[in-house]
């Protein structure tokens, strides 16, 4: 038979601790009515815009035809199928949004690579950074569009005009940032780990490459707007397909409701391709996730 447990406290001996309150478990419920009180608050201006632009085109305080409201430009694009352009080329808005994002993608996916490549060379060899850095140097103020002729030269009107741009517009920057990341990083996190015997090869492993990765990450991010920029600018050249061929289309045939459509592509798919990156960002840096934002 078990002793009763005398929970008497003697004299003079110290109080026994009370025990902690039950710890009541998280349910996802708040989590989830955060998550939609955010979004609430981001939308909200948006919302506003949009309800004060109906409102002007309605009290017809602009110009109707020229500046039609999204409730007329998205009927428009409803009314045709998602579909621009005339008979057998005409193109489906979906095919046009793939088109754009998948050219940046692969432009900033060899850029991001080759500017990490160079970058490390660089900082390895001074051969090369005698050679290699001042011509990294002497091409990165070059602006993306201003490489669209010569792409079009080099690879015809297609996509691989398109990535051309978009890879000229990340690599030079990028590989000038992760030069600067490398030299900046604290040589005494360097000497910590030689000290505990680390070879070269597991100190850029180790400790140089995760130290240099969130300050190129950041600069991807900032310059993806550019080449974003750049890739819509050479599909207005004469590309086929794509968000920037909808915007030229539409001025080509003075009609605003394809412009407008156009352009509200182009923010909504530039703002999904800018949290990819902050996804893919928030992963390959874990630990880093909570300050990217």
């Amino acid at each position: 038979m078990t002793p009763p447990v005398n929970t008497a406290v003697e004299a003079g001996s110290a109080p026994l601790p009370e025990a902690p309150p039950p710890r009541l478990s998280s349910s996802g419920g708040g989590r989830w009515r955060g998550l939609a009180a955010t979004v609430a608050i981001s939308i909200l201006p948006w919302i506003v815009a949009v309800a004060l632009w109906e409102l002007a085109w309605s009290q017809k305080w602009m110009t109707t035809s020229l500046f039609p409201p999204p409730s007329v430009f998205l009927a428009y694009v409803i009314e045709n199928d998602f579909r621009v352009g005339f008979a057998r080329d005409a193109m489906p808005i979906p095919v046009a949004i793939v088109a754009s994002a998948y050219r940046v993608l692969a432009g900033l996916a060899l850029g991001f690579v080759g500017a990490i490549a160079t970058g490390i060379l660089i900082s390895l060899s001074r051969t090369a950074s005698l050679i290699i850095f001042p011509f990294v140097r002497g091409l990165a103020p070059i602006a993306p569009i201003a490489w669209i002729p010569l792409g079009i030269v080099l690879f015809g009107i297609g996509n691989g005009t398109a990535v051309f741009v978009v890879f000229t517009g990340i690599y030079f920057i990028l590989t000038i940032n992760t030069v600067v990341a490398v030299q900046a990083v604290d040589k005494r996190m360097i000497k910590t780990a030689r000290s505990f015997g680390a070879s070269p090869r597991q100190i850029w492993a180790w400790v140089i490459f995760p130290a240099v990765l969130p300050q190129v990450f950041t600069m991807l991010r900032l310059n993806f707007f550019a080449a974003w920029m750049a890739v819509l600018a050479a599909e207005m050249v004469g590309l086929k397909n794509g968000l920037g061929m909808i915007i030229m289309l539409g001025r080509e045939m003075f009609n605003p409701n394809l412009i407008l459509v156009g352009l509200l592509m182009v923010g909504i798919t530039g703002y999904l391709v800018d949290a990819f990156l902050v996804f893919v960002q928030r992963r390959v840096l874990w630990w880093q996730s909570e300050n990217v934002k």
